[in-house]
């Protein structure tokens, strides 16, 4: 589990440096190899360095897909989080609404799946039983409202 560092103005950006490289070294890397190499090379290093490229390119493809695949994902359970702390504060009782916030973001994104008649007591079991795997909610519940949005 990754550690919890209070957050504060020095630590509070946030920078995806295996996009960053991916992205930044891609492009130069294979203009400084066509340009420059391989006009004064002879043809079989040539057909080396274009293989070791095509590597390349492929390892940041493969690492651009999957970032890029996860953004969407990670802001989707931001809004699943927005949307379920409203719907929350609507179904629980007032003096409830302090366990809105001991939910993590795994809890409440498989917990969106729940009835609105089943959701208060699924919140109360799954805080009392510290139940933090997705699949495992996602199996207690009884009636299913669809998400056909998810991305």
């Amino acid at each position: 589990m990754k550690e919890i560092i209070p957050q504060s103005y020095k630590n509070h950006r946030s920078f995806d440096w295996v996009h960053i490289i991916a992205t930044a070294t891609l492009l130069p890397a294979i203009l400084v190899a066509c340009l420059t190499l391989l006009p004064i090379i002879s043809q079989d290093m040539a057909l080396t360095i274009i293989k070791l490229l095509l590597i390349y390119f492929g390892a940041c493809l493969l690492v651009l897909a999957i970032k890029i695949r996860r953004y969407p994902l990670v802001l989707q359970d931001r809004i699943i989080r927005l949307e379920m702390r409203l719907r929350l504060e609507r179904l629980l009782p007032h003096d409830d609404h302090w366990q809105i916030n001991g939910l993590t973001t795994d809890q409440v994104v498989a917990l969106r799946f729940a009835s609105d008649e089943e959701l208060p007591t699924l919140v109360r079991k799954v805080l009392d039983e510290k139940i933090t795997n997705r699949d495992q909610i996602k199996q207690m519940i009884q009636y299913w409202t669809p998400d056909r949005n998810r991305i």
